[in-house]
């Protein structure tokens, strides 16, 4: 236990970058388990996600963010720009803030417009995390580690590998230094603040990701309809797959059911390893009309505030 001369530290940290950098990626390795799911879509983030790390002396809340992109300000659907205004108001009222960068390139225009929104909004310390450490050229550590440290006014940086779990520690270290004294928010065991059917639900929607392609991935959205606890040892699951045309709907069921299965069969699995017994999961498949630019729509799924 903390004593005296060590007093227990906690607090939230806001994890905020471009779609793409790996952020969900570096936040499970940091708490140790799977909390938000991954993929190689860009947008695969769409709500703000909790992670918990405890320790004897410290509890660190990761705040996962949506990715910011330059687009999401013009043309792209009342979603995505909800995303993002999600991720920017993220910003407010922490402790600290994890800017991740790809850092096996130069910054882009979504890396320079980020910073100068933080310089702007960010009152709470900021730590650039540029992932992927492992894919920088050895010529190109200085040139490109400086362009992106230059990104934010008084940030530190730390090049870390999330995939391969390089430097976690010293990001760690940096983080905890720049978080107050405080007690734990969180029971000691607990690893996010989503509940189970919003983790059931988001696992169906990482294999929609990572099974189909096109528009389909990115017009998919789930939301669970029944969750019947029937034995102490069987929990029957119904989710909706909702999509925005009768071409998407027909990809995700595919021929004779098969995509539907597919995505069926690996979700369920995920979805019994949090529960810790078996899970009987149906799968519908629905058509919502645009309902990426409907607020109804989206604050039915969670996606927007009330």
């Amino acid at each position: 236990m903390p004593t005296n001369s060590s007093p227990h530290k906690s607090g939230f940290v806001a994890v905020i970058g471009k779609p793409n950098v790996g952020k969900s990626t570096l936040v499970n390795a940091l708490v140790g388990t799977k909390i938000a799911i991954v993929s190689p879509k860009p947008q695969t983030t769409r709500r703000v996600i909790r992670g918990i790390l405890s320790r004897a002396d410290t509890q660190i809340i990761f705040v996962d963010t949506p990715g910011i992109h330059l687009l999401a300000r013009a043309r792209a659907p009342l979603l995505n720009r909800a995303m993002v205004q999600a991720a920017e108001n993220a910003v407010n009222d922490v402790d600290a803030i994890v800017f991740v960068t790809d850092g096996a390139r130069a910054p882009t225009d979504e890396d320079v417009r980020i910073g100068e929104m933080l310089n702007a909004q960010a009152r709470a310390p900021v730590l650039i995390a540029l992932n992927k450490m492992d894919l920088l050229k050895p010529e190109d550590v200085q040139r490109v580690t400086e362009a992106h440290w230059a990104l934010a006014s008084h940030a530190d940086w730390m090049r870390v590998s999330a995939t391969r779990g390089e430097n976690l520690d010293k990001l760690l270290d940096q983080i905890i230094a720049r978080l107050p004294a405080g007690p734990e928010y969180f029971p000691a065991d607990q690893v996010t603040d989503q509940t189970l059917p919003a983790i059931a639900a988001e696992l169906i929607r990482e294999q929609v990701l990572l099974k189909t392609r096109q528009e389909v991935p990115h017009a998919a959205a789930v939301a669970i309809e029944q969750w019947e606890e029937r034995r102490a040892d069987l929990t029957h699951i119904a989710a909706t797959i909702f999509v925005e045309r009768d071409s998407q709907k027909g990809i995700l069921i595919g021929a004779r059911g098969a995509m539907l299965k597919q995505i069926g069969q690996v979700a369920r699995a995920e979805i019994e390893a949090w529960v810790g017994h078996p899970v009987f999961l149906e799968l519908w498949v629905r058509v919502w009309d645009d309902w990426r630019e409907q607020p109804n729509r989206l604050r039915e799924l969670g996606l927007v505030e009330e």
